[in-house]
Formats: C-alpha cells, structure tokens, sequence
C-alpha cells in the first residue's frame, strides 16, 4: 500500500464529506425545491461544471482511453458524438426546458415537469418516469461504484468489494446531507480536478517519451489501429461503428441527471454562460480522454486490463501523493455522477410517487425523508449489482443505462420542447415504446453478453433504434390523439417566448 497516495484519497474524501455537511447547515429547513433543485439559485460555473462532472463519470477516465488504448482512432467516434450532442442540448434544450419547467407549475423534476407540460391531473406519466428512474439509476450508480472498487483495488491493493462498500457510503452520506447544492458544488470541485488530470498525464508522458533515458517498449498494433474507419474500409462494421458512436449524442437528450441542471440555472443570462463554459469543458475532457489512449498505446503496452492505462500512466510519472491526487480524479468522476442520479432517484420517488399516489398531503420534512430511504434503497442495489462478477465491465454498465435513458426520454423532452401540437398520451407512448425498444434490441440484437439469446449481432448501439422507436411511437399516437387545450397551447407558447429574455 502506497501511504501517499492513500493520504491524498483521504483528503479528497474529507473535502467532499465537508462540503456535504456544510450545504446540510445551511439547507437545513428548506423546503423540497430547494433540495431538489437548489432553489433555482445556480450560477453558471456551478451549473455548466455540475452538468459536466455527473455526465462524465468515471468512464471518461477509465473506460473511454481504455476503449482507445485497446482498439485505437476507430473508437473515437464515441467522443465526436458526446461532443456533438452536449452543443446540441446546451444550444437548443437548456434554454427552453429552464423555461418550461418554470412555466409548468414550477416543476422540479424531469416527470413532473412532463406532466405539468400537458397540465394533466394522471400520475400514471410520472409513476412510468419514476420506474425507469429508479431502475436505470441502480445501473448507472453500480458503474460509479465499481469504478472506485477498481481504483482502490489497483492503487492501495484494498479489496475491490470493501472499496465499493466504502465509496458507497460516502457517496450517500454527503448526497443525503446536502442535497442538490451539495452535490452541485462537490460536482464543481471535482469537474476541476477532472480536466486538470486529463490535461496533466498525457503531456507528462509524452515529455518523458522524449527524453533521452526514455527506452522504447516493443508495441504491437494491430493493422487499423489508427484509421478512423475501424475495419479499414467503408464496410457495415465501419459504418455500424461510426453510427453507435454517434449515437452516443441522442443520450444528452434524455438524460435526467443532466437536464435537471438546466432547470436549476437562475437566469436566461446564466444559461449563456454556462453554455460556453459546459462545452468548452467538455469538448476538452473527451479531447483529452482519447489523447490519454492514444499515447498510453506507446507509453505503456501490454496492460492485461486496459481500463487502467489512466491509473497506470499517472503512477509511472508523478511521485505518489501528486499521483494521489491526480488519481482521486477517478473518484471525483465516480461519486459526481453517482451522486446526481441517487438525487435524481430520490426526487423521482418522493415528488412523483410518494405524495401524489401514497401520502397525498405528505409535509416537506416527509417528502425528504422518504427521499432519503430510496437514495439508500438504490445505493444498496447498485452495490449488489458492482460487486456480482458478471455484471459487466464499467464501459458496459454505462452504455446500457445511457441508452435507456436516451431512448425513453430523448424523443419526448425534445418533441415537449418543439412540437406545440404534441400530447401527454404521444409523450407516456414514446417513453414505454423507447425503452422497451432499447431492452429488446439490446437482449435480442446486438449484446454478447446474451449469446444465448441473440437472433444476430447487429453491431450497433441500441440507443439508435431505441431512440427512433420512440419517436415513431410518441409522433404516430399524437397525431391520432385530439389537439391540446388552449390552455396547454399557452403553456408553450410562453415558455418559448421566455426561453430568451428574463
């Protein structure tokens, strides 16, 4: 065990432990938008970091260069995608969702704010969310967790199921103090210590590979290793591959986690900048992630587990407390993201299911209690699905809670954002038909890890033909279903005409 290292991860996890407590003092007897939702109250670094930090958890630095490191430039089509539909939905959906939320009877969640949309009195909308919430999240955090579970285990030889025990206890004692402010300004400090870490390692590499005591390792690579197109030519596996890839942008669309951060921004001035400020930051980040993988391939070849090179890489360059904190990066990565969907969990649960369907008249002080049981309700489950062995790499559990999220909701937040004429029927339609679309494809159409079930391997990412399903599905019962109220009518009307100016 390396003391400096651990010394630095211990400081790391004060620090965020701290925070937590802090935003719990002065949120204490707050009412349930303010912990939601931060009163509404975020400025632009906090927000566009915030929304950064929970969107690239520890995969950017642990399963994207691994990914790179392994199978080289035909991957990074994955990160020309994110880049892509990060601009798109900062561009194009911040602005209004801010807006409709407000609009929508103030709505502080994603399925609240669906239905305010279409001023409906149904909860079945909300309780359809709540489920897929909370059971995509448990996949996601387990993602987070395992991630740490690998960081430690690598670095301070701890066993991998007692670090995620750990990091899991962490995560939920500073999410359930805090709230949304704790998490948004932890989410802040550590999307700092994220670029400043993928920045820092590639270049101290590469001014190591230069010097002249650097000895040159054998590296085999394979033939296409750095052509854009994977298979060397422009044949369906290359196309499948740039497609998946891609893909990957429809995710920011519906992504809960992120989209509540757009919603929580306090002006339409705010919203500008934290636009700049989100996409620079992360179009530097995935630039920076495939860099990592890139030069790992010649800096350190022949890792049996790829999804190190970033530990690897940094521990051979830096003297170990600076590597510490270099490497609580991963952390930082883990619990930003892991943090943000218990929160988004819980607000599902307790706003969506809780009052309105079990304790209609359920006081704020009970909203956040109740909201508290399923953070540490899913925290429990996410733990038994990190610590199960064949659960999956961190690439895979990420991959399959990105695509449910993208194919459930993408189609429906955007077509509520753009589409006067669309329904609260065509929107409950698209959620269902998206993500049962996204599971089957994934069992039946394109997943090893259902070999014995699948009909053939299309290659490509099910969030593609998820997400078009739902589309489909929730445009098609629109239009056979009768046109909005006025009321409804007006409801978008005002949010596009505020989604610009104060």
């Amino acid at each position: 065990m390396n003391y400096s290292e651990l010394l630095a991860f211990i400081l790391y996890l004060v620090l965020v432990v701290a925070v937590g407590v802090v935003f719990f003092l002065k949120t204490r007897g707050g009412d349930e938008k303010m912990y939601f939702l931060g009163g509404r109250q975020m400025n632009a670094w906090v927000a566009a970091l915030s929304a950064g930090a929970s969107d690239m958890s520890a995969w950017v630095l642990m399963g994207l260069p691994g990914s790179i490191y392994a199978l080289g430039m035909g991957q990074v089509w994955i990160s020309v995608g994110l880049a892509i539909g990060t601009a798109l939905c900062w561009i194009f959906v911040a602005p209004r969702l801010r807006s409709f939320s407000i609009r929508a009877n103030d709505a502080i969640t994603i399925p609240q704010y669906l239905t305010n949309r279409f001023c409906s009195q149904k909860t079945s909308l909300q309780i359809i969310c709540a489920i897929v919430f909370v059971v995509v999240y448990t996949v996601y955090a387990a993602s987070s967790i395992k991630a740490c579970g690998t960081l430690f285990n690598t670095v301070l030889q701890i066993d991998q199921n007692i670090a995620m025990y750990i990091a899991a206890g962490i995560i939920v004692i500073y999410t359930f103090l805090g709230g949304f402010n704790a998490v948004c300004w932890t989410d802040f400090f550590q999307g700092m210590l994220m670029l400043a870490a993928l920045m820092i390692a590639p270049i101290g590499a590469c001014l190591l590979m230069t010097s002249p005591e650097w000895v040159v390792p054998s590296v085999a690579t394979s033939e296409n290793y750095w052509n854009l197109l994977p298979s060397g030519k422009l044949d369906w596996a290359s196309i499948s591959t740039i497609l998946s890839g891609i893909g990957w942008g429809l995710g920011y669309f519906g992504m809960p986690h992120i989209l509540v951060r757009y919603m929580s921004i306090r002006s339409v001035q705010e919203v500008r900048k934290s636009r700049r400020i989100g996409i620079i930051w992360t179009f530097i980040i995935l630039a920076m992630a495939t860099v990592v993988g890139l030069v790992g391939h010649s800096f350190l070849p022949g890792l049996v587990d790829e999804s190190t090179i970033f530990i690897n890489m940094v521990r051979k360059i830096f003297p170990s407390f600076i590597s510490g904190v270099l490497l609580s990066a991963i952390l930082a990565a883990s619990m930003s993201t892991a943090d943000s969907q218990l929160l988004t969990s819980a607000s599902a649960f307790a706003s969506d299911v809780y009052k309105p369907v079990i304790r209609k008249n359920a006081s704020d002080r009970e909203m956040m209690s109740a909201s508290r049981i399923i953070i540490i309700v899913i925290a429990v489950a996410a733990l038994l699905i990190a610590i199960n062995p064949g659960s999956g790499t961190i690439m895979d559990l990420v991959e399959c809670a990105w695509a449910a999220f993208g194919s459930a909701f993408g189609p429906a937040i955007l077509l509520s954002l753009f589409w006067k004429r669309f329904t609260f029927r065509g929107a409950a339609s698209g959620i269902v038909a998206g993500a049962l679309a996204d599971l089957l494809w994934l069992i039946f159409l394109s997943d090893d890890q259902f070999a014995s079930l699948t009909i053939i391997d299309t290659n490509l990412y099910e969030i593609i033909p998820g997400f078009l399903t739902g589309l489909l599905v929730a445009v098609v019962v629109t239009l056979l279903d009768k046109k909005p109220s006025k009321e409804v009518e007006a409801i978008f009307d005002d949010g596009v005409e505020k989604a610009f100016k104060d």
